[in-house]
């Protein structure tokens, strides 16, 4: 199975894939994959992710995407993409009676609103698009058609399945979850490796090609294969005690022993060895994009935080700071909350502002203006001067976004889509870190796997001017840490 299509591609293992993805063999291995609207609206060029095979668009879908296309948001952009794909379909054919799209003979159809719905199983109101999507698929299949049903909606699977028609998620763009790339890895090597990189103060990368990582999924040990950026967690093979921590050099390739910052960065301190290799990245010049996963209280977004202002206030390495956050979890747009924009934003954007206290307190910076003027006082005047800036990703496309540390917050609740959108909107001299915890998805339509956080880990892994953390242990309060482990 390619990147581009799903299992039912590969439903049978005498059946062969050719490097594009397409079936060869002879026309009994096609299928009608019915798209449910989720689907079109998670990624726009869907339509086109099926090779050789038929697409059926049932009319219900379209009705929905008229109704998705009036929205400012995402999902309106995605709509009208659709739409338009499908108009200009229109120039090469009939689409209910299907318009091939491409060599290997892929159709893509719209089917009739009416079609099945006299045979649907009683008990299934047919006055919901839901319904009347599965009555094509349900049609279909009766006529034996070997058909497979798309939709994003786990509910909608379930009711295709007890129908007994194949039911599957959207495939392109997942990744293995229980697989997913931490960022660093844990290599049993000998003590004289240990003590030449730090007393060489840096070696080949050839050093430890060949030994074998501890960490893997359910104590695997695998071959070690470093790629740039990649820490390295370096354990002596007779001597527990005995550890080094290294970095592999993304221009050379060779190892460099990593001790984190010698100084506070905006008052805080690694307490950790996750926490080392997220500040040594976040404090990069070099590193354009950083993603820092982990689940609550590990830190993600304070440092994130903290690095942006001392790379903003104190280096003035970049013109502002910019934090955004996706307005999803709120599960309604911004113009629903009571105020003004900056009334709005505030209340959406109150963990940042928590954090912000947090480094601006006597406690976190420890700046010789702290007793002179509030915290809420220094926060607004950076928000005045134009220093910090925080908006909801809303108004992120389109824009473009120079010389700026820009930080991006519950980027879990991103589909792979809308990542691209915003790492396409960075300019010149900017550095983008996107956090989150892929255990918690508020998006009803994402998961760990499908989420576009989890995407752009395991597709920017790997570059040369990106980076990647998994961060493991809660260091908010010991009830936090609790909590984290037996909750």
């Amino acid at each position: 199975m390619t990147n581009r299509v799903n299992r039912g591609l590969a439903e049978s293992p005498s059946t062969e894939l050719s490097t594009s993805g397409a079936v060869n063999g002879t026309s009994a291995t096609l299928k009608h994959f019915v798209l449910d609207t989720n689907v079109l609206l998670h990624n726009p060029k869907s339509i086109f992710l099926f090779d050789e095979h038929t697409v059926v668009i049932p009319l219900a879908v379209i009705e929905e995407l008229d109704k998705f296309k009036k929205n400012n948001d995402e999902t309106g952009r995605n709509a009208r993409e659709v739409i338009r794909q499908l108009d200009r379909l229109r120039s090469k054919g009939h689409l209910f009676e299907g318009v091939r799209w491409n060599e290997d003979g892929g159709t893509i159809r719209i089917d009739r609103l009416d079609r099945g719905m006299e045979s649907m199983p009683a008990g299934l109101d047919l006055d919901q698009n839901d319904n009347r999507i599965l009555a094509i698929a349900y049609s279909l299949h009766r006529h034996g058609q070997r058909t497979i049903f798309i939709s994003k909606d786990i509910n909608a699977r379930v009711k295709s399945d007890a129908l007994g028609i194949r039911a599957e998620d959207f495939e392109a763009d997942r990744i293995d979850a229980d697989w997913l790339y931490t960022g660093f890895a844990r290599i049993v090597v000998p003590g004289g490796v240990i003590d030449e990189l730090y007393n060489e103060r840096q070696i080949p990368v050839e050093k430890v090609e060949g030994y074998f990582r501890t960490d893997g999924p359910e104590g695997i040990k695998a071959e070690f294969t470093p790629v740039c950026n990649q820490y390295l967690i370096l354990e002596n093979e007779t001597d527990d005690s005995h550890t080094g921590l290294a970095r592999v050099l993304a221009d050379t390739g060779h190892l460099i022993p990593v001790n984190g910052p010698r100084k506070p960065v905006y008052g805080i301190m690694a307490r950790n060895v996750q926490q080392i290799m997220a500040l040594d990245l976040l404090l990069d010049d070099e590193v354009k994009l950083l993603t820092l996963i982990g689940p609550a209280g590990t830190g993600k977004t304070l440092m994130a935080i903290a690095a942006g202002m001392q790379k903003t206030l104190r280096e003035e390495h970049f013109d502002k700071l910019l934090v955004a956050r996706p307005i999803m979890p709120l599960g309604r747009d911004i113009g629903y909350l009571p105020g003004d924009k900056d009334e709005k934003l505030s209340m959406w954007m109150q963990p940042i502002f928590d954090n912000l206290a947090y480094l601006l307190s006597t406690r976190g910076s420890h700046m010789n203006d702290a007793e002179s003027r509030s915290t809420e006082q220094r926060i607004d005047q950076l928000i005045m001067g134009g220093k910090i800036v925080m908006e909801p990703l809303t108004y992120i496309r389109g824009r473009s976004i120079p010389h700026q540390f820009m930080i991006v917050d519950e980027a879990q609740n991103l589909s792979p889509h809308e990542v691209k959108t915003i790492v396409s909107r960075v300019g010149d001299g900017t550095k983008i870190v996107l956090c989150g915890d892929v255990g918690q998805i508020d998006n009803p339509y994402l998961d760990a796997s499908s989420n576009g956080l989890s995407y752009l880990i395991e597709r920017m892994k790997g570059q040369r001017i990106a980076g990647h953390v998994t961060l493991l242990k809660t260091e908010r309060s010991d009830l936090a840490s609790l909590a984290a482990e037996i909750l």
